[in-house]
């Protein structure tokens, strides 16, 4: 990927003359199933053009109470774009509620804010990472094309989603306008994101991208390793889900630990019994493991690099971290 990188063509991609962005754009638009896509410089930038570009300013955007670009973005969208974003309740796959979500969209009314766009999530990240099948997307396609509404994908771990369902990326995306892929997650990118739609939503999307700062020049040195990637990346994203389910078998042995829930991708999520949670992150730094409290559960991502025996290895240090604590416990230190 690197010498990829050094080796790449460049141009000016404000003006669309970057060879190297440019086939990656085309690639990903044929990969994705769309007409055209857009390299940005972040999931969350791609996300918020993509809001942008679907909606007016005053506009409710509905989306789950647990979603990454809610939570996670900085309330771009209502301080940038003037939107309100109407929270509904995700299930435990990542799933909006279909009752809440058929409420939330309003009848034109004076007194109403209108509903501007649907977005959804796949995979879904507070979840922990879980997939979101053709039969759930279908489900929501069709409820906005009953209100005539569009759909966007916050797809940072999409081709997670693809690789866990054995199908081509492109039946998960034929349901959304628009989607949004990380290049910097599992695909293993330095930086970047794409977001796809068709030839107009793009170039809308584009002044967006320059309003919010993305409009960048040589960026085909980015662009090379989004199209190594995608080239040599996607299928490898197995070995990820295989070694995330290596990890969570061996922390269900350990006592004091509780998957919250087993993974269905690379997305591993627990709960430590009888620690402070900030306490016990520092704790496994100390033992060479690294990991965050995210809401009061442990995350830990599997991703290139780290392969089963670095996963059998983490969780031997975390059960003797478990170990000493309970010791610690009983000797009432």
């Amino acid at each position: 990927m690197r010498r990829a990188m050094a080796d790449a063509d460049l141009g000016d991609d404000v003006f669309g003359e970057d060879p190297t962005v440019n086939r990656l754009q085309e690639m990903a638009a044929e990969l994705l199933g769309k007409e055209a896509a857009m390299l940005v410089t972040s999931g969350t930038q791609g996300n918020l053009a993509a809001l942008l570009s679907h909606c007016r300013r005053g506009d409710a955007v509905i989306l789950g109470k647990l979603s990454h670009t809610l939570n996670f973005e900085v309330g771009g969208a209502s301080a940038l774009g003037g939107l309100s974003m109407k929270a509904v309740r995700n299930d435990s796959n990542g799933r909006l509620d279909s009752g809440e979500m058929r409420a939330a969209i309003l009848p034109p009314d004076d007194h109403f804010a209108r509903t501007g766009l649907i977005c959804l999530e796949n995979t879904h990240n507070l979840c922990g990472g879980t997939v979101l099948t053709e039969e759930d997307l279908a489900a929501v396609r069709d409820l906005t094309d009953h209100h005539d509404l569009p759909v966007h994908v916050d797809g940072a771990r999409l081709f997670n989603a693809a690789v866990s369902l054995d199908v081509p990326v492109s039946r998960l995306t034929a349901f959304a306008d628009s989607v949004t892929f990380c290049l910097s997650k599992g695909l293993g990118c330095p930086v970047g994101s794409i977001l796809c739609g068709s030839r107009e939503f793009i170039a809308e999307a584009r002044r967006y991208r320059k309003m919010l700062g993305g409009g960048m020049r040589q960026a085909g040195v980015l662009a090379a390793a989004g199209i190594y990637a995608l080239e040599n990346m996607v299928e490898r994203l197995a070995e990820d889900h295989q070694n995330a389910r290596i990890a969570a078998e061996g922390l269900a042995e350990i006592t004091g630990i509780a998957l919250a829930p087993p993974p269905q991708t690379n997305l591993v999520y627990f709960t430590v019994e009888g620690w402070d949670l900030g306490a016990f992150v520092r704790r496994l730094a100390e033992e060479g493991v690294l990991c965050f409290d995210e809401g009061g559960r442990i995350r830990w991502v599997t991703h290139f690099g780290i392969g089963r025996a670095d996963v059998e290895e983490a969780v031997a240090r975390l059960r003797s971290v478990m170990a000493a604590g309970i010791g610690l416990r009983r000797a009432g230190v």
